[in-house]
């Protein structure tokens, strides 16, 4: 089985449930939105066999993947997840919750663009709901998003520093009107790490 890799890395966690937790970050290239605040190169790549992303991450002393992308079920498959785990890795996969994720994750994140309802009909059920958040976006009510542990709202990051501080506050003031959210910061960029 091949994937169609983009890039590697070893860095920590930026956001969420795990942020701050050392992780291997597998990009896989392809995506199916466009979103204008997307900061990610996903195109291109490398086609890569299982046993050839295994060689290099193995040079990690890590053992949690994180599949990201783009959007990383668009090729991850139970088989892929299946390799991994028989090495001893566990794994988490950042999606926008378009396509369905494979069954035997360790942790899923759906960061829904848009309208979010789509994501609650294909994936019911996930570990955290991660909505970036532009100042005046709707914040929707959980009902309308998969069962998650956690909510998060994360604050999108421009280049133009005050439209990021907008985006912070924001996301604060509706926080301290709906305490069941939480604040999700990308801390790998507050910190400047890949």
């Amino acid at each position: 089985m091949n994937l169609k890799v983009k890039e590697i890395f070893y860095s920590l966690q930026g956001e969420g449930g795990r942020q701050g937790e050392v992780s291997i970050f597998v990009r896989l290239s392809g995506c199916n939105l466009k979103c204008d605040f997307c900061d990610t190169d996903f195109s291109g790549g490398e086609t890569m066999e299982l046993s050839q992303i295994l060689s290099v991450i193995r040079q990690h002393p890590c053992r949690w993947i994180i599949w990201t992308g783009g959007e990383p079920a668009l090729q991850l498959t139970d088989e892929a997840v299946t390799f991994f785990k028989r090495e001893g890795y566990r794994q988490a996969i950042e999606s926008n919750g378009y396509f369905p994720l494979p069954d035997l994750l360790d942790y899923t994140t759906v960061s829904p663009k848009g309208k979010p309802d789509y994501a609650k009909a294909v994936n019911p059920s996930v570990d955290e709901v991660r909505l970036p958040i532009n100042k005046g976006d709707a914040i929707p009510g959980f009902e309308r998003l998969p069962k998650a542990k956690y909510y998060f709202l994360s604050p999108v990051f421009r280049d133009d520093a005050l439209a990021t501080k907008e985006n912070i506050n924001y996301c604060v003031e509706q926080i301290m009107q709906k305490p069941d959210w939480r604040l999700s910061m990308q801390i790998h960029k507050l910190i400047n790490i890949e």
